[in-house]
């Protein structure tokens, strides 16, 4: 199991859902953490991995926490290690499996990520066994294309993919994360694409839409909730 930073409602309340928020290349799981206030949803548990350490090849092969090795800047079908992908796969479907066993409803847990983290949760969330809430994906990009409709499970054919980029993103392409996009598109019905004036990134009025996106989602957990109980 994955070492993880979590935010839990305050003693007395139970946590209605679950946003697992997975990092980018070469930083920890602390750092979103700073969001979780901001984001005002009280009853919702924040669980944030850390990815496991690794060399980097373009890092020089310097050990950083990592969910795959890159080997290149440049565009190459082997870009990324899918050998580390695979074991980050399934350290991340542990992480939701454990949220599950503690009596979170997968349909109301959040898979996101930043970049790297963001192609992990695109990757993950295309192929996990059991429907979830939503899948994020901030600056990210699709793993291996070709592989995409082959490995797509159909319980997440219905969850909503939202992608956020930046314009001026010199580090994931603009066109790199649009071409996911559509490429999802063509097997998620509902996947939504916002872009921002902003490099390789998160700006203020991503961190304010996404806050927009999860009250919106739990809220109408809440009034399914309640009116199960009535």
């Amino acid at each position: 199991m994955l070492d993880c930073i979590e935010f839990n409602p305050k003693e007395g309340i139970e946590p209605i859902g679950t946003v697992i928020w997975l990092h980018g290349l070469g930083a920890s799981g602390d750092d979103f953490t700073p969001v979780v206030p901001h984001m005002q949803l009280p009853d919702v548990r924040f669980v944030f991995p850390h990815a496991p350490i690794r060399p980097v090849t373009i890092f020089d092969n310097e050990e950083v926490r990592s969910w795959y090795d890159i080997t290149t800047l440049g565009e190459s079908a082997d870009r990324e290690s899918m050998a580390d992908v695979m074991v980050s796969t399934k350290l991340v479907e542990q992480v939701i499996a454990r949220e599950i066993a503690r009596g979170i409803p997968s349909t109301n847990i959040v898979l996101m990520g930043f970049s790297q983290g963001g192609a992990m949760a695109l990757h993950v969330g295309h192929r996990f066994h059991q429907p979830l809430m939503a899948v994020l994906v901030l600056s990210g990009y699709v793993l291996k294309p070709t592989f995409f409709e082959r490995e797509m499970h159909p319980a997440n054919r219905l969850t909503p993919f939202h992608f956020y980029h930046g314009l001026r993103d010199l580090t994931v392409l603009h066109r790199r994360g649009d071409s996911s996009c559509n490429l999802v598109a063509t097997f998620h019905r509902f996947t939504y694409w916002t872009e921002f004036s902003m490099g390789h990134e998160v700006c203020l009025e991503e961190i304010r839409q996404i806050r927009f996106l999860l009250h919106e989602k739990f809220q109408q957990r809440r009034e399914d909730l309640k009116r199960n109980k009535q």
